[in-house]
């Protein structure tokens, strides 16, 4: 892990805020980051910002043990992980669209959320509530709304932990690098973490 340095719907003073940006693709330097990367550049300078690149992390496939009596015990790099996931007021998730969705390392990191929510004693709840979420995309296909499956995913996150959802950031690209062709992505990218982030909710009951 590296670390360099409100009101509903609307983002924190920039001293208030502290992002954790979720590396989750099996490329490194790929689309997916050089986008989120162009982004984090227009945040103030005075933001607190942490990377994590998920395909450096060994975790291992998470194991859910919330019905058994021995529980979970977190490894240390787990619990790292949590730990920059609590400190963050705003977690973003830079995905590639992999089969019309997240990558396998971002969804096994909102698995652990499972876990983490019901660690004995855990405030993982009331802390991530309030918190923005924020996903990052790249994709092969020019139609976006082949992303709306990663979309969908991560505003019911944000829903079931009464998080802010930010949107999305997409971008088309396949080769390396060509996402800083899109010339339409590079411009979203300028202001998208100064967008309202509205507070997201699920109708009727749910269950991550």
């Amino acid at each position: 892990m590296t670390t360099s340095s409100a009101t509903p719907g609307a983002a924190p003073a920039g001293a208030d805020r502290s992002f954790l940006f979720v590396l989750a693709s099996s490329r490194s330097d790929g689309n997916t980051e050089i986008l989120a990367r162009a982004a984090a550049a227009q945040l103030p300078a005075d933001v607190p910002q942490q990377w994590v690149d998920l395909s450096g992390l060994p975790l291992p496939d998470f194991q859910d043990g919330r019905h058994e009596s021995d529980g979970w015990t977190a490894g240390e790099l787990e619990e790292e992980l949590r730990q920059a996931t609590l400190r963050a007021t705003d977690v973003v998730i830079a995905s590639p669209l992999y089969w019309y969705t997240l990558s396998a390392q971002a969804k096994r990191y909102l698995d652990y959320w499972s876990g983490w929510l019901s660690v004995p004693g855990s405030d993982f709840t009331q802390r991530m509530a309030g918190g923005t979420l924020w996903g990052v995309t790249v994709m092969a296909d020019p139609d976006e709304a082949r992303a709306d499956g990663l979309v969908t995913t991560l505003n019911h996150t944000a829903a079931y932990l009464r998080m802010d959802f930010g949107g999305v950031l997409l971008g088309n690209g396949s080769r390396p690098g060509q996402v800083r062709d899109d010339d339409r992505a590079m411009i979203r990218a300028k202001d998208f973490f100064q967008r309202p982030a509205p507070l997201t909710r699920i109708d009727g009951p749910a269950q991550p």
